[in-house]
């Protein structure tokens, strides 16, 4: 779901990712080539995700879930009450990288994962080109969103939503300098065909 090496410039550090993605990883019986051919990624960029030398971007994130078989609330190493079904404002708080910042909208180890999300203006990793199993929601609470799908480019105002098959091959980016702000949901595939798609040569994902 993701290209090569993005440049190696340093985000605002997520210390719970790198240990977490060398435990999954090694937990999954995956050699770093063959998680990264999974993720869509080169083994060094691999490799310095799991050393801290680089910091994921949410959509990078959402890929080593899938990869992994797991959420983002487990990549960041989190682990708040599955039995509370409540996520208060003020909860666990911001996380940013690659200029994407996400708070936690919804309880972790659950089948549907929700965020809300500041996304930004122009080009950068949600621009990538994305294919995998499952479904997405989204809702544009400010700003403008641009959001692809397949070959059909949609502006979204505050209050319009969107909801698509996974499979279909999609980009989202701000539309306005401010960026935009949005509440997301996907679905969490665990399956051999999430590993399928994931990896197969019939996943296109590149930059646009």
């Amino acid at each position: 779901m993701n290209p090569g090496p993005a440049p190696e410039e340093a985000g605002d550090e997520l210390p719970a990712v790198a240990p977490q993605l060398r435990d999954l990883r090694r937990r999954a019986g995956l050699t770093l080539e063959a998680a990264a051919a999974r993720a869509r990624l080169s083994p060094a960029h691999l490799s310095r995700l799991e050393t801290g030398r680089r910091q994921p971007s949410l959509p990078l994130l959402l890929a080593l879930a899938r990869t992994y078989g797991t959420t983002v609330s487990e990549l960041l190493g989190e682990t708040p009450a599955v039995a509370d079904p409540i996520v208060r404002a003020g909860g666990p708080g911001a996380r940013e990288a690659d200029g994407w910042t996400y708070w936690q909208a919804g309880g972790s180890g659950r089948g549907m994962q929700a965020l809300r999300v500041h996304v930004p203006y122009g080009r950068g990793p949600g621009e990538l080109v994305r294919v995998h199993p499952g479904e997405e929601w989204l809702y544009v609470l400010g700003g403008r969103l641009r959001l692809h799908l397949g070959e059909a480019e949609h502006l979204l105002d505050p209050g319009d939503s969107a909801h698509f098959d996974s499979l279909t091959p999609h980009r989202i980016a701000g539309a306005d300098p401010g960026g935009a702000d949005l509440l997301f949901v996907h679905t969490l595939l665990q399956s051999s065909l999430a590993g399928l798609c994931l990896g197969g040569a019939t996943t296109t994902t590149h930059h646009r």
